[in-house]
């Protein structure tokens, strides 16, 4: 068996791999959609796409990497990243002193080892100066290694709320519409059509206050109904679907009547709020593993406080949404903790009740579902060729998941043989 590397493979220009074709065979194959593992099991690549599984025959001249004693899966979404940030340094005050630029090269050192961890598509859910849209066009533009992204370009949220930065003498970071800020209908819709224009995929409000800001109350809601329905509305006009942050029982409610397509963190879920959220088949993107990862000792007091007095609470909802069949879509919330670890979501997920095969789904078919994509998220013919392999089998063992030992995205290999 060829020997694996698990340094970054030399980048493939794009042009060269549209005709490239590659034969992977491997001693187990997940099929996500049935739940199934084959066995000894090829995939023909062509291109960035897959051909064929397990076809009768290779074609003349195809190269054939021999992956040995591990399991195949589709690339891994991550539905909730932030790759141009972390909570190191002084990260509190880092916005005074940066730059979108600074931003954008952080993204591009965190979308190589999100890359290298598995995860071929993320949806990065705010940044600053547009940093994230400009990473993604790096990344389509084979210049730098990273993920497939749906950026948001700037989180909406009120005046003094948890998209917006306060703390500071007035004058200092004041922002508008154009970076998010909005309040009334009227900015609402306008923060909205900023974002779209200047390359959104996805848009992120907050409708409750959060943990790391300095606003008050943690789970309060921010928005008005009026606001949240009309932020809705024009996402959704321009065929883009809205994350909404929310953390209280009460901002929950209100963004998934106002027709939110996911729920981000969901701490403080009741009885209501999930038989809402299953009415309208909105989606839980719980980003679990934060609550036992999250440093407490790099919080500034004020959000310590607020981290020790929700995350226990986000746990218990988590396990309530997921016993009540609650529609889950993986997501980690990287950059609270170092990118790179986002599969440890993974089994915390399983710890609040998942089984390894629906915890794996989150990451591949729901995700699939909740960007609104069919072209990945299994492997079957036609699909992007966006493959992850792992030791061992993750149906008897979800950890296996954090030690990505194989990854090719669009034909291309990016770690392995």
């Amino acid at each position: 068996m060829i020997p694996f590397l698990l340094a970054l493979a030399p980048l493939v220009p794009l042009q060269q791999a549209a005709t490239h074709a590659h034969a992977l065979h491997v001693a187990r194959l997940l099929d996500v959609e049935s739940g199934k593992i084959l066995t000894n099991a090829t995939v023909l690549v062509q291109g960035e796409r897959i051909i064929a599984v397990n076809p009768k025959e290779i074609p003349a001249g195809t190269e054939v990497l021999e992956l040995g004693d591990r399991t195949l899966l589709p690339g891994l979404i991550d539905c909730h990243t932030h790759l141009t940030s972390d909570l190191l340094g002084e990260w509190v005050t880092r916005e005074v002193h940066e730059t979108a630029a600074d931003e954008a090269l952080r993204g591009a050192m965190y979308a190589r080892i999100t890359l290298l961890a598995g995860f071929t598509t993320v949806r990065d859910v705010g940044s600053g100066g547009f940093a994230d849209v400009a990473l993604m066009k790096a990344i389509d533009a084979g210049w730098i290694p990273g993920p497939r992204m749906f950026p948001a370009g700037h989180a909406i949220g009120i005046t003094g709320g948890h998209a917006d930065t306060t703390g500071y003498a007035p004058g200092i970071l004041e922002r508008g519409p154009a970076q998010g800020i909005a309040d009334g209908v009227d900015q609402v819709i306008e923060a909205v059509r900023q974002q779209v224009k200047h390359g959104a995929k996805v848009i992120k409000t907050c409708a409750t206050a959060g943990v790391l800001s300095f606003e008050g109350p943690v789970g309060a809601q921010q928005y008005s109904d009026e606001e949240l329905v009309a932020l809705v509305t024009e996402a959704h006009r321009h065929g883009l679907k809205v994350a909404a942050h929310a953390h209280g029982t009460e901002g929950i409610k209100a963004a998934v009547r106002a027709g939110v397509d996911s729920i981000e963190h969901g701490s403080m879920l009741d009885d209501e709020a999930i038989a809402l959220m299953k009415q309208h088949g909105t989606f839980l993107v719980p980003t679990d593993y934060l609550t036992e990862r999250m440093d407490m000792n790099a919080l500034p007091a004020p959000i310590r406080k607020k981290a020790e007095y929700v995350l226990p609470l986000a746990q218990a909802s988590h396990a309530k949404a997921i016993a009540a069949g609650v529609k889950i879509a993986f997501g980690t919330d990287a950059a609270v903790y170092p990118h790179g670890e986002n599969a440890h979501e993974f089994e915390t997920l399983v710890h609040r009740g998942m089984k390894p095969l629906d915890a794996i789904r989150s990451a591949t078919l729901n995700a699939c579902e909740l960007l609104g994509v069919s072209d990945r998220g299994s492997i079957s013919a036609g699909k992007l060729a966006d493959l992850v392999a792992v030791p061992g089998n993750p149906l008897d063992d979800v950890r296996v998941l954090q030690h990505v030992e194989f990854v090719m995205k669009g034909g291309v290999v990016v770690k392995g043989p």
